[in-house]
């Protein structure tokens, strides 16, 4: 058994799994094998037989974590290790311990919170009870009461007035307890109330659990903090693990300051870092590593094991288009090259971002499936979609238009949205855009609702390429990981101001990096008011866009000298046919350029400088035509 324990470990793992006692705090870069290291660790502490399974607790923050830990360590021999989630183990621990059990589990906030919310004045009445849940989570993770919310906000800024909030989350709170149910931060609270005044059920409580692990300590807030601080009480036989680079959760409360306070709450804490990643090519760790220094916290660095591959790709467009075909087209072509398309994913930092890539996909006939609900299964468009099935009225851009306006569209919306409402309100402002373009004053609304569900839903499904938030990707991996409109006012999004606030957009840009096994690509478009992501001058994308340019242009300068060749010849005789000098069809350094990137489609030769609409529509098909006989 031992032998399978410390099989294929490194140096740092090792050190971290033979440490079955005391405090341990584990510092695990991004695809550093932290799971593969606690579960190692537990199988260890039973092997070793410094604690029985039944007084190990391992606390995870899903189920499906909980369920995969269990799983593993069954592997490693080791039986009837609890691994559960925060809330249910406070639960299970109400159950057994306290004088009377709690109430019923409030499944979901979002129904209560609707009622509630129907009482607004007309301007808040149509915010989504997503938004209200959030905030009432915001505070309750705090241990912020609804008499305490006003006065504590500070800088925070709620979904809607303060005032309405406020009488919100406190109506929120007197229903629930009217009807004798609890929510799942009642349960923490629930907990820690029993244990700080319930000598006996403290007591029975650490008799039975003497050793704790905690998974993605990073994203832990005071709540959950209470709680362990409870169960752990003046014993130090804690292991932690996280990563700081990684923290995302500050709207839930997490704070990444308990993980890198560990050392300094428990004396004598073994610290040991994971820098070693088993997960992305050094191509892609290198954009990674200089996003790293920015990010703060404990310096870690990864180191890759595996083989060079691909370099990344950095691309500008001058229209938002002209970026998405660009995608699509990518994504056809990697899947020709052997990359599935469940092995992509098109990150993005808000839902309603979606919308255009699942139209384009769509419409090139790329199966794609939206973690998180697409377009028209988004609360807006669903409810819409509705209305319109059954409706045979004409003019279908001004009954639209009604329609969105009586759920609460307007044309304009105030800055300060939370992330909700502003996807609700981009949903419906498309819904009347695409009803103005589809009107032709013959079809009906009912026929513009079948038109949306053939070019939305028709391609997606349970499978193909993945389109999700940098929130939702945390956790996941990808062959190829596509990162589009790294812009100002996308990510960093428009409302992060402060500098906290701006330093977890710079740790959302990491997660989405560090997704990517193989392919990486990054994109942004420029113009007008479109401005590159301040993020992108960090890692030096300017620097590694010309990298790779120079590393294909020593390669042509090999083996692609046939094809300016080629090109030249075509463009001598192209200027001779139009009676104008060769560099009026194209410059030198343009058909360098294509020499180099090889484009095997207009769109991809349209990203290439040089190549504006006029040259691509005049002289696009002959210049793939040249290129075709090089591939």
């Amino acid at each position: 058994m031992s032998t399978e324990i410390f099989a294929g470990l490194n140096d740092e793992q090792r050190r971290a799994v033979e440490t079955v006692q005391g405090p341990v705090c584990i510092l695990a870069g991004a695809g550093s094998g932290k799971t593969t290291t606690i579960t190692r660790r537990i199988a260890n502490q039973v092997a070793t037989r410094a604690f029985a399974p039944s007084e190990i607790l391992a606390v995870t923050f899903t189920d499906k974590a909980a369920t995969e830990m269990r799983t593993r360590l069954r592997a490693l021999g080791a039986q009837s290790i609890r691994a559960r989630t925060f809330h249910s183990a406070a639960l299970a621990q109400l159950r057994h311990l306290a004088p009377e059990p709690p109430g019923d589990v409030l499944p979901t906030k979002a129904v209560a919170l609707r009622q509630i919310a129907n009482s607004l004045p007309k301007p808040y009445k149509f915010r989504p009870a997503a938004d209200l849940a959030t905030e009432v989570e915001w505070a309750k993770n705090r241990c912020i009461p609804p008499e305490e919310y006003i006065d504590r906000l500070g800088t925070h800024e709620p979904p809607i007035e303060q005032k309405h909030m406020a009488w919100v989350y406190g109506e929120y709170e007197h229903r629930k307890q009217a009807k004798g149910m609890v929510d799942f931060e009642d349960l923490l609270a629930l907990a820690i109330e029993m244990y700080s005044k319930d000598s006996w059920a403290a007591d029975t409580f650490r008799a039975r659990y003497k050793a704790f692990t905690v998974d993605e300590y990073q994203d832990v807030n005071l709540l959950q903090q209470r709680l362990l601080d409870q169960w752990v009480g003046e014993r130090d036989d804690l292991c932690v693990v996280g990563d700081d680079y990684q923290s995302i959760y500050s709207f839930t409360g997490a704070s990444a300051r308990y993980l890198l306070e560990m050392p300094r709450r428990f004396r004598g804490t073994l610290v040991v870092q994971l820098e070693t990643n088993y997960r992305s090519t050094p191509e892609v760790l290198e954009v990674a590593n200089r996003l790293a220094p920015k990010l703060g916290g404990a310096d870690k660095v990864l180191r890759p094991t595996l083989e060079p591959g691909p370099r990344p790709e950095f691309r500008a467009f001058s229209n938002p288009d002209h970026e998405v075909r660009y995608l699509v087209e990518a994504v056809r072509e990697l899947n020709q090259g052997g990359v599935p398309y469940e092995e992509m994913a098109v990150l993005y930092r808000t839902n309603f971002r979606s919308e255009e890539f699942e139209e384009e996909l769509s419409s090139a006939r790329i199966p794609y499936q939206v973690r998180g609900g697409g377009f028209l299964s988004r609360p807006a468009a669903r409810r819409m979609l509705q209305i319109m099935k059954s409706s045979r009225k004409s003019e279908v851009a001004t009954e639209v238009r009604r329609a969105a306006e009586r759920s609460g569209f307007v044309d304009d919306p105030p800055d300060g949205l939370g992330e909700q409402e502003q996807t609700r309100q981009k949903d419906l402002a498309r819904l009347v855009e695409l009803a103005a373009e589809f009107d032709d004053g013959r079809a009906t609304v009912r026929d513009f609702a079948a038109d949306l569900e053939a070019r939305f839903g028709e391609h997606g499904g349970a499978r193909g390429i993945n389109l999700l938030t940098y929130h939702r990707a945390k956790g996941l991996e990808f062959d190829a990981v596509f990162l589009p409109r790294l812009n100002e006012g996308e990510l960093p999004f428009r409302r992060a101001q402060s500098d906290d606030a701006l330093e977890e957009e710079r740790r959302l840009l990491y997660v989405g990096i560090t997704r990517a096994r193989r392919h990486l690509y990054a994109t942004h478009v420029f113009g007008g008011r479109s401005t590159p992501s301040r993020f992108l001058i960090e890692i030096g994308a300017a620097e590694l866009r010309a990298a790779s340019r120079s590393k294909q242009a020593a390669k042509s300068d090999q083996a692609s000298d046939p094809v300016v060749s080629a090109l030249k010849k075509w463009r001598f005789e192209r200027a001779k046919a139009d009676g104008v000098p060769p560099y009026v069809v194209m410059h030198d350094t343009t058909l360098q350029a294509i020499a180099e990137s090889m484009p095997a489609s207009l769109v991809a030769l349209a990203a290439i400088p040089g190549i504006g609409p006029t040259k691509l529509d005049r002289y696009g098909a002959d210049t793939l035509e040249v290129l075709k006989s090089f591939r």
